[in-house]
């Protein structure tokens, strides 16, 4: 590996100290990195810009940050056909497999082909409204659906493959895949399942029946939930952004996407090890 993207925390204040370490490793080990052009004021000179993505190959995709910025970059990984490595710089990093500590010798072990590359499966998220497609888009954690700032509970229809589940009234439903399953799921008493699986969890939150609770679908399955008795601006959230605002008989459609995004694994570490040592699961 040689050719590096570079996608930054823009909120980390010691960038000073990442960037340093980086020219070091471009000048000693020859690296060529490059950024987007979303970050063209944000990172330094010696990291060049790609205007035009088709003319550029990147090797692997370096994210600086924490989760949330390892999220922003799957849309390049996707647009790029290139695997994502995080490199953590914030709290928990649970998506993250390198921190900065780590880099120069993260980079040894790319350059030496000393990796695996695991497939991730993302969901694709439709909002219809009056039965045309308003909204499209591809998420690697969740999909929400929320009530907002009103105090009220929304009222939520819920279907898979055209028949009818269960209808609730909840704060809302987190629809997330196993990458998903430790992170605002979990919060909601959602299962952890394996990253590598291919699964779509729902999980309602805070539902007024206490029935109702977390279910696990096929990846083939189509889930829908129509949007009722909405008393304020409800919003569909995906990976963490605000990403529409609902109306009444909105309907929001989640499937698991064609694509999958990839993921660089160093280390032998499994699941279950991360799983205890950033979770202290087990712990006494």
């Amino acid at each position: 590996m040689k050719n590096f993207g570079i996608y930054f925390n823009p909120n980390y204040t010691d960038k000073e100290a990442v960037f340093n370490l980086l020219k070091k490793l471009y000048k000693t080990k020859k690296l060529s990195f490059y950024k987007f052009s979303e970050q063209k004021e944000l990172l330094p000179d010696f990291i060049s810009c790609i205007d035009d993505y088709s003319e550029i190959h990147l090797d692997c995709i370096l994210s600086f940050g924490g989760d949330g910025t390892f999220l922003q970059a799957v849309s390049f990984s996707l647009k790029m056909k290139t695997p994502l490595l995080g490199i953590n710089l914030g709290k928990l990093g649970f998506l993250s497999e390198s921190s900065i500590a780590e880099l120069e010798k993260s980079i040894d072990e790319l350059k030496n082909n000393k990796f695996k590359v695991q497939k991730r499966m993302l969901l694709k998220t439709v909002l219809k409204r009056n039965g045309k497609t308003i909204f499209s888009s591809l998420a690697l954690n969740d999909a929400v659906i929320y009530k907002g700032v009103t105090p009220k509970l929304i009222d939520i229809k819920f279907y898979c493959n055209r028949r009818f589940v269960v209808d609730t009234r909840c704060d809302g439903i987190i629809v997330s895949t196993p990458t998903g399953s430790t992170a605002y799921s979990l919060s909601a008493g959602g299962p952890i399942l394996s990253p590598v699986m291919d699964a779509i969890v729902v999980a309602p939150i805070n539902p007024h029946i206490l029935s109702v609770r977390p279910m696990v679908f096929s990846l083939k399955d189509k889930i829908s939930f129509r949007i009722r008795s909405l008393n304020g601006n409800s919003i569909l959230q995906l990976d963490g952004k605000n990403s529409y605002t609902l109306q009444e008989n909105d309907e929001v459609i989640v499937t698991g996407a064609s694509q999958k995004v990839s993921f660089i694994k160093l280390t032998n570490k499994t699941f279950y090890q991360i799983l205890r040592k950033k979770f202290y699961m087990g712990r006494k």
